[in-house]
């Protein structure tokens, strides 16, 4: 089998890939599990080193060719991950909806040329939600996305649903929480303070917050998701019936919680190199987010939440080999 991963040299798009190489199979368009032959990942960069059991293709998502050439028609499983995050969606609106949208159309066209329909995974968000929430939100709740990304992401949402309901593939779409921690240095999205606030602390570097102590997040961990891309692939078609969107289960803390539990667990000295600065171009952003759900569909199709923050910076410092 044949698997591409779009936005495959970014952090969870490069993680998930080694998880494939790790699993070694993944079920068929019959639901069969299939021997993966290649791993085909694409995107503008890649990791300083790369797996050489991995196909790492260097261009841009949006050149059509590219991509075509890049899938051909065997391509049996699709994670699409590539995209403009949220706050370079909202400063380049252009770009956001070439890659987002534009993006994301051609590849659904590619999926419908495959010698069977390819099992395709859609990394969604939370941003699909906004406007005037209830304080809880569940699996009932209307997207009404508020910025420019969360638009982007709903749209890939019912693309993929009608592509399923045709018969060109077979979609599942993922809605994230925030991530929590991301490896490396910080991105364009909103979100990014998120992992910052632990990550950078942890490096001996200040970190500078843009929102205030009392921000709620709806987080879960790289280790978390990644394993939840991979069962909502393998999970029959069956399963998800007509709808082809699933809210994944989180936990809910604020940002003076994640720093009570970085000072629990790393001291004072750590704690103290979070400094409060307000932006209110991301603070715009982030309060149009809701931080607390209800995920009774997702836990009865089989997806987990963290235990909680401790567990989710203690498992980033364990799997980044960081010394207290």
């Amino acid at each position: 089998m044949k698997i591409l991963i779009t936005g495959g040299g970014g952090f969870l798009g490069y993680r998930l890939a080694l998880a494939l190489l790790k699993r070694g199979t993944l079920a068929d368009a019959d639901g069969k599990q299939a021997a993966i032959s290649q791993i085909v990942l694409i995107d503008t960069g890649f990791p300083a080193q790369t797996d050489p059991r991995l196909k790492c293709v260097k261009g841009d998502f949006t050149d059509a060719a590219l991509l075509a050439e890049t899938m051909g028609k065997d391509t049996g499983s699709v994670f699409h991950m590539a995209a403009v995050v949220s706050g370079g969606a909202e400063a380049d609106f252009d770009l956001g909806i070439k890659v987002n949208l534009d993006g994301t159309r051609n590849l659904l066209e590619l999926c419908r040329k495959q010698a069977r329909p390819p099992r395709y995974v859609f990394t969604s968000s939370v941003a699909a939600f906004g406007g005037d929430l209830p304080p809880v939100l569940d699996d009932s709740t209307t997207p009404n996305p508020q910025t420019s990304y969360g638009a982007h992401k709903v749209c890939g949402e019912y693309l993929a649903t009608d592509f399923s309901r045709k018969g060109y593939i077979d979609g599942r779409s993922l809605r994230l929480p925030t991530i929590v921690v991301r490896a490396g240095k910080p991105n364009l999205a909103a979100s990014s303070f998120a992992s910052g606030i632990i990550r950078e602390p942890l490096n001996g570097e200040i970190s500078s917050c843009p929102v205030g102590s009392e921000t709620g997040v709806w987080l879960l961990s790289p280790g978390k998701v990644v394993d939840a891309f991979i069962h909502a692939h393998e999970l029959p078609s069956a399963a998800w019936g007509v709808n082809r969107v699933v809210n994944l289960p989180g936990i809910t803390a604020s940002v003076a919680q994640m720093v009570e539990a970085l000072r629990k667990i790393a001291g004072d000295k750590v704690a103290a190199r979070v400094e409060w600065k307000p932006d209110a171009r991301i603070q715009a952003i982030v309060k149009t987010w809701p931080a607390r759900f209800t995920t009774e569909r997702a836990l009865k199709l089989g997806f987990a939440a963290d235990k909680d923050v401790e567990s989710v910076i203690r498992d980033y410092i364990r799997d980044e080999g960081i010394r207290l």
